[in-house]
């Protein structure tokens, strides 16, 4: 009788579930830089008047209590992310790739910037979907070693309007990857310097007042320096202890707000502009600064980043070699003749290949490594 009753629980379940089948459609998980995400083909998605109902679920959101335990993010704003593929129809491009950020605790979609760490996976896995194969060649992986297949892929991002040369290696594990930005400036508000200044004065609440750098080359940055906040004990800022306290990560969303005000944004888009606080190299006791021009620590969705947002850092790196910000004032040995940028961040370093012409910021180059983790269905 005992064992008759078991048989009918186990069977209630498996019942149900059959009754109501869950959807999916393919997708690949990956790693891209210091973030991951779903890689997804636009054309196995629902139309995108259901992306606001269907992208949530996948990642588990909107999740009160910030962990989203019942899908595919890990309750992080670098983690919480999606990049949508589709054949490009453009002359300079081979695929176009939207970048979703999924709000965690509100399943909010936000579409309003690119991603540069999930950018590095798209090329490879456009490729390996067989787009642009015509771009691969032998030759030597950055003049190193011997001749090996490399790739190339034109990548269009819709988030943003500009177009990304991906370089590869075709092959290995993880994958080593350069991406060229093109003509980053005024990704969102068509100008580098969206006021046309170097550095602002930010009205805040109450009367108060802070200088600030914004800067739009990539994605929307505005740049403040750390002892303009009134922090105490500067030389032991991390993220963690930003996130403890709540009055100054309250005054940075001020100033992000304002400072999105005057670049003509939605001071209301989370996403886009960011702010970051930036420190001359040796400011910081956490790292010894050996060859870093310049450090930051920056906020990324409400919340302190442990390392840096990619396209903020390309942000950063092209405002340090722009004359009168404040970036470029707190510099240290730049090198004018290469044109890379060593940026300090809580995690370590990156390095951010910059070329001006005649003031203008012509492209921005960086290193990343990427590897697909999986592949298959994600059910909703």
């Amino acid at each position: 009788m005992r064992s008759k009753t078991i048989q009918r629980l186990v069977r209630l379940p498996l019942e149900a579930a059959r009754q109501t089948p869950q959807k999916s459609f393919p997708a690949i998980f990956a790693r891209g830089g210091t973030s991951n995400g779903l890689v997804v083909w636009e054309h196995d998605l629902p139309p995108r008047s259901h992306w606001k109902e269907v992208l949530p679920k996948v990642m588990g959101s909107p999740d009160p209590y910030g962990r989203q335990l019942d899908g595919m993010g890990s309750g992080v704003s670098s983690t919480s992310k999606m990049c949508v593929l589709s054949p490009s129809r453009r002359r300079d491009a081979d695929v176009d790739f939207t970048f979703v950020q999924v709000g965690i605790r509100d399943g909010k979609l936000d579409m309003a910037g690119n991603c540069g760490n999930l950018s590095s996976i798209v090329g490879p896995v456009a490729y390996d979907w067989g787009l642009g194969r015509r771009g691969v060649e032998f030759r030597k992986w950055e003049g190193e070693g011997e001749e090996e297949m490399v790739g190339m892929m034109r990548i269009f991002n819709t988030n943003t309007g500009k177009v990304v040369h991906s370089r590869f290696k075709v092959g290995g594990n993880p994958l080593r990857i350069v991406m060229s930005f093109l003509e980053p400036g005024g990704a969102k508000t068509g100008r580098t310097l969206p006021t046309g200044r170097g550095v602002d004065v930010l009205r805040l609440r109450g009367g108060g007042a802070v200088e600030a750098s914004l800067v739009d080359v990539g994605n929307p940055g505005v740049f403040v320096r750390v002892e303009d906040l009134g922090v105490e004990g500067i030389e032991g800022l991390t993220p963690g202890r930003v996130e403890e306290d709540g009055g100054l990560r309250e005054k940075l969303e001020e100033i992000r707000q304002a400072g999105a005000e005057m670049m003509g944004l939605d001071p209301k888009t989370e996403s886009v502009p960011k702010v970051v606080m930036v420190f001359p190299p040796g400011m910081v006791s956490r790292r010894d600064g050996k060859g870093a021009n310049i450090r930051c620590l920056a906020l990324s969705m409400g919340q302190a980043h442990k390392a840096a947002p990619l396209t903020l850092a390309l942000c950063l790196g092209a405002a340090a070699r722009l004359p009168g910000t404040i970036p470029n004032q707190l510099a240290v040995g730049l090198d004018e003749k290469s044109g890379v940028v060593v940026i300090e961040h809580p995690s370590g370093k990156l390095d951010v290949g910059v070329t001006v012409k005649d003031g203008k910021i012509v492209s921005a180059e960086l290193h990343r490594t990427a590897r697909v983790l999986m592949k298959g269905k994600v059910y909703y």
